[in-house]
């Protein structure tokens, strides 16, 4: 794991690091397709939340959250291809992963997105995810980390620092007990990238340019957490 940092692991930080300003340079100079293919050992898996029956919460405006956590981790697994990356996704198109909508759907697809990133010998996850709240007025991104869990708080916070200043907020990340972040062996988050029972910010949601916004607030927040180690 990259939280001993030490080994292999530990060449793996260094050569991530020189990879992503060669990577960064190469792209602003030539530019670079979503396509890239991996240029080090560090995988990052990006699960998008809910999917198929099972659409998450709805907006106050009738938009799924399955819908906006695909298009949000696509969005965001582009940021790391594009500098170098190796992403993988836990679901990839609007579809569940629980096989047939019968009884015990939800933990067998649950328990899908275990084995995916257990398979991929994954150094980060991060699960996308939309909020709601029985008020309206609630806005913002926030990221949620393990109990108990230190490395998964430090990438918590650093992503929830990120999107702060993009949002101008001073919001904590927060601990709780969910099963992806509490079945992955490697540093993983929660990042719940808005109030969809607010109707301006479901609005915002939707549009690309918030959606670029968000997920490079949060690709930065994983750098700095990576620059820390």
């Amino acid at each position: 794991m990259i939280v001993a940092l030490n080994g292999r692991k530990l060449l793996t930080v260094v050569a991530l690091l020189c990879a992503l300003q060669l990577t960064l340079t190469f792209y602003l100079l030539f530019g670079m397709s979503s396509n890239t293919t991996s240029l080090i050992d560090f995988t990052v898996v990006i699960d998008a939340g809910h999917g198929g029956v099972d659409c998450g919460v709805t907006g106050v405006n009738g938009t799924r959250e399955s819908h906006l956590n695909l298009l949000y981790s696509r969005q965001l697994g582009k940021w790391f291809e594009q500098c170098g990356f190796n992403v993988v996704y836990t679901r990839t198109d609007e579809g569940g992963l629980y096989g047939l909508p019968t009884e015990g759907f939800k933990m067998r697809d649950m328990e899908k997105r275990r084995q995916i990133i257990e398979d991929s010998s994954a150094d980060i996850v991060i699960s996308v995810h939309m909020n709601k709240y029985s008020s309206s007025y609630r806005t913002g991104a926030q990221v949620f980390f393990q109990q108990g869990n230190e490395e998964g708080q430090t990438l918590a916070q650093s992503v929830q620092d990120c999107v702060n200043k993009l949002n101008s907020r001073n919001l904590e990340a927060l601990k709780g007990d969910f099963y992806i972040t509490r079945t992955s062996d490697c540093p993983s988050v929660i990042v719940e990238f808005g109030f969809l029972s607010n109707a301006e910010e479901e609005r915002l949601l939707n549009t690309a340019e918030r959606r670029e916004k968000l997920t490079r607030a949060v690709f930065d927040g994983v750098m700095m957490y990576l620059y820390s180690l």
